[in-house]
């Protein structure tokens, strides 16, 4: 689908409070990607299946101050409704952290969710970023496709971290972008 023009982007204030409450929908788990790495870099395959099966995340409840005291938060919308979200915090090293990125399904594939990273720039650049990094399970493949697509590198795997949960042999990828 192309780029939907019409939608436009911008940071959230504390008047855009409902737009943080932008529901998660279900996203489709037909596979997992595979991350290894060797001497030289990181590496990875898809592994697809037939599964029909679907997740979606618990709504998060987001608070205006909460999320300006340690970042920021940017809004599509198509005219003023929100169709789309993403969450920022402040990073201890020189990588913005993407917490939550999310679009309305009936907006997806338009490229929202590319605009919504690009329009973080200017203010990660400011803050003295030299990039974003951020966090996708393993058998969220489409969001794993998506950043790879989008400029992202894989720079980590985490493979323990649902150890001793209902999840448990699950991994985080983790996917940094430079400016």
């Amino acid at each position: 689908m192309p780029e939907n023009k019409k939608i436009e982007i911008r940071q959230l204030t504390a008047q855009d409070t409902p737009a943080l409450q932008l529901p998660n929908e279900p996203f489709a788990l037909h596979g997992r990607m595979i991350v290894t790495r060797d001497a030289a870099a990181w590496h990875a395959r898809f592994e697809e299946t037939d599964s029909a099966a679907t997740q979606t995340f618990p709504d998060e409840h987001y608070q205006f101050a909460e999320i300006a005291k340690n970042g920021f938060a940017l809004g599509a919308f198509d005219q003023n409704k929100p169709v789309g979200l993403a969450t920022y915090q402040e990073a201890f090293f020189k990588y913005l952290y993407l917490d939550d990125l999310k679009v309305n399904a009936a907006y997806r594939h338009q490229g929202i969710a590319r605009r919504l990273i690009q329009a973080a720039a200017p203010a990660a650049k400011q803050r003295g970023y030299a990039g974003i990094y951020t966090v996708g399970q393993d058998n969220n493949i489409d969001a794993c496709r998506f950043y790879l697509a989008a400029g992202f590198q894989i720079g980590g795997l985490n493979t323990r971290g649902y150890g001793h949960t209902q999840q448990e042999g699950k991994q985080d990828i983790y996917f940094y972008l430079d400016f």
